[in-house]
């Protein structure tokens, strides 16, 4: 595929992927936790969640930055606009086209927010194979985990863990609904799982197209 086919399908993957978020927000039945840890910041700054989105994965990219030496300057301009474009997506999802939905059941809000979950990491998984537009925390997990041979999964929990801490610590402080819910817990579950799974699925679809004729099909 070229690499007009992969920014293409890149930013497909990137509108399902804020379109999952949104999903997961709407539902009203916690969130994951990378962005419980950004909805709890939002709600207690009174700024939108894709707002605090783009701060967040900006502060990844110059990490990313920084131990790359700064060697891919195209690749980081790329990123930064996907990044302000990605914000701005789940901002107009969560706020716009879904902003009604306020009437789900409970059992209507865990079906909503698991497909929204599957959604995003089904997405990134693709956007981390395709490897043009892709997510810096994402991107830095990778690097760190092969500057450090930690696996990459491993990584992505402890950014999990992280965030769920910050969240529930910044809910408490400031007098906000705990947003770290049943919802968390399925993201815990099957949102890396699901990247991971994603990205492995496509690496070997793609090996699979480029391996040899076996010697007696060449000469068949």
């Amino acid at each position: 595929m070229n690499t007009l086919g992969k920014i293409i399908k890149s930013y497909i993957f990137y509108t399902l992927c804020a379109l999952g978020i949104s999903l997961s927000i709407i539902a009203n039945v916690g969130v994951s936790s990378f962005n419980s840890m950004n909805l709890s910041l939002a709600n207690a700054n009174d700024i939108k969640i894709g707002t605090v989105t783009i701060f967040f994965n900006i502060t990844f990219l110059l990490i990313y930055m920084i131990l790359t030496k700064f060697a891919y300057k195209y690749k980081y301009l790329i990123q930064a606009f996907s990044v302000f474009m990605f914000g701005t997506l789940i901002n107009y999802f969560t706020y716009n086209i879904l902003g009604g939905i306020t009437d789900l059941s409970y059992i209507q809000g865990i079906f909503v927010f698991t497909g929204g979950t599957l959604i995003i990491g089904l997405s990134i998984g693709m956007i981390i194979h395709y490897n043009i537009i892709t997510f810096p925390m994402e991107n830095l997990c990778i690097k760190i985990s092969e500057m450090s041979k930690i696996s990459f999964i491993k990584l992505r929990y402890s950014v999990d863990i992280i965030s769920v801490s910050i969240s529930i610590s910044v809910s408490l402080m400031n007098g906000l609904p705990i947003y770290v819910r049943e919802g968390t817990l399925i993201s815990i579950i099957f949102l890396s799982s699901t990247i991971n799974f994603s990205k492995n699925y496509a690496e070997k679809k793609k090996k699979d197209k480029i391996l040899p004729f076996p010697e007696n099909f060449k000469n068949t």
